[in-house]
């Protein structure tokens, strides 16, 4: 499994920004898929997962209502769309696949949970 992340940028706080992470393999059929994020001298945390059977989605406490995980199986991407920016959204954020090991497990938000990890885009809002 390979991931490829971009999409990352500078924007000014209340923005808005869609990462991408471009998978292979077929990978979004068979793996959870999530994005977590790290900011310097931080640990990297949990921002949001998809499983695309079933639909389901998680996010963390901090992004909910201001962030959508969305997947196109048909094209093996994974998207993350970013609307009212604040400043402490800044870090490097990172997509990851877990593969799916039953349906009634479920979806993966802890990092060591996920095998494959993309490179980071890095997102920096302004105030």
């Amino acid at each position: 499994v390979q991931l490829q992340a971009s999409g990352g940028g500078l924007v000014q706080a209340g923005g808005s920004l869609r990462l991408s992470c471009a998978a292979s393999g077929r990978t979004l059929s068979s793996h959870d898929m999530g994005w977590f994020r790290q900011a310097p001298g931080k640990e990297r945390e949990f921002v949001a997962a998809i499983r695309l059977t079933g639909g389901r989605t998680l996010y963390a406490d901090s992004v909910k209502a201001r962030f959508t995980i969305s997947g196109d199986s048909a094209k093996d991407s994974l998207y993350l769309q970013m609307n009212t920016l604040k400043p402490e959204d800044t870090a490097a954020y990172y997509c990851a696949a877990a593969p799916i090991k039953s349906l009634r497990y479920p979806t993966p938000r802890t990092r060591n949970e996920y095998a494959y990890w993309g490179q980071g885009t890095q997102v920096t809002v302004s105030s």
